[in-house]
């Protein structure tokens, strides 16, 4: 491709559904979570295609940024108001960095990829894809199982044309389990958050939505006044559910968003025993105990007659809920942030 390919990492989040282990001042794109390298740093091995990286993050969080992707630059988002802003705040930085505008390839910091290789190809595909059609398109993921926690994407057609991508008919936020499951057997994809566009195409399509006075804003150079002039919003519903040049190419390749304890215990099972707990961090003694995800990297947790739970330690932080409620952990850290514990 005859123009360059810019990864955007998104690394600005703190993960509250992974309380304890996730705080404030410590998010989980800089955990390793079962593995030898902390997630933030695998997802920039898994952009070593583009010809440059950025990491998008806050600023409270720049200085530890370098210890995980010291090949990268740093964009530093004004204020923390979800991946809308922050993303048409990177379109208009990185617009104009080169002599020739790039396509950016835009994911987050947390995901599981099994196979880096396709996952690389086929983010390379998304962005010529990107420049061929002039507009936005999302990666969907092949879905394995009828999952509520995630959006979906549908497809105009089932069968991809020879170019590997299709329009979008519309977006589903979250379905519950027979709508998943329909939506599952209908041939519609999980919405990975991952997507590629040209820096003006996402600009224009931002210039009719919730997000247009920050668009102005920017282009007068006051991102500040920008962040303050719109709420906290998705790029999902401030643009790509509004827009009507979006294209979707599938990402076939083993996938897990990080973004729970069930998810973590699903990926990372680093130790396994004869009754089938998921140990993520830490030492287990499991008795007549089965499906429990157990992470407390400091400490030995005996489980007796007890399946299907959560139960993480750290430091002195200590969560114990139902595998299937791991969707609620953010209630509890709501909870604690209003009492300024977290």
């Amino acid at each position: 491709m005859d123009r360059p390919i810019v990864a955007c990492v998104l690394a600005g989040g703190t993960g509250s559904r992974l309380y304890p282990a996730s705080r404030s001042d410590r998010p989980k794109q800089f955990h390793s979570f079962g593995g030898e390298r902390s997630l933030l740093s695998r997802t920039m091995d898994r952009t070593a295609f583009a010809d440059e990286r950025y990491v998008l993050t806050r600023d409270s969080f720049t200085d530890e940024i370098h210890d995980h992707a010291p090949e990268a630059g740093v964009l530093v988002e004004p204020d923390g108001k979800d991946t809308g802003p922050a993303l048409v705040y990177a379109a208009w930085r990185l617009r104009d960095r080169f002599e020739r505008e790039p396509v950016l390839v835009c994911l987050p910091s947390d995901h599981h990829v099994a196979d880096e290789a396709v996952f690389a190809a086929r983010l390379e595909r998304a962005a010529e894809i990107a420049v061929e059609t002039d507009g936005l398109v999302t990666l969907g993921v092949e879905p394995t199982r009828p999952a509520t926690g995630y959006g979906y994407i549908v497809p105009t057609r089932s069968d991809f044309d020879e170019d590997g991508y299709a329009a979008v008919e519309r977006f589903t936020e979250k379905p519950d389990r027979e709508a998943a499951t329909r939506l599952v057997d209908a041939g519609a994809y999980w919405n990975a958050g991952i997507f590629a566009w040209t820096p003006s195409a996402l600009l224009q399509d931002a210039r009719d939505s919730p997000l247009a006075p920050l668009v102005d804003a920017l282009e007068d150079g006051d991102p500040d006044g920008g962040f303050d002039a719109v709420d906290s919003i998705s790029v999902d519903y401030a643009i790509m559910e509004r827009s009507t040049d979006v294209s979707v190419t599938p990402l076939s390749v083993g996938w897990d968003d990080l973004g729970t304890w069930d998810a973590v215990g699903r990926v990372f099972e680093t130790t396994r025993d004869d009754t089938a707990n998921d140990l993520v961090a830490g030492e287990i003694l499991s008795i007549d105990a089965a499906n429990n995800v157990v992470a407390a990297p400091d400490s030995h947790v005996s489980v007796l007659e007890v399946d299907d739970l959560i139960v993480a330690a750290f430091d002195d932080r200590i969560l114990v809920a139902p595998r299937d409620a791991s969707q609620r952990v953010r209630d509890v850290v709501t909870r604690l942030r209003d009492r300024d514990a977290f």
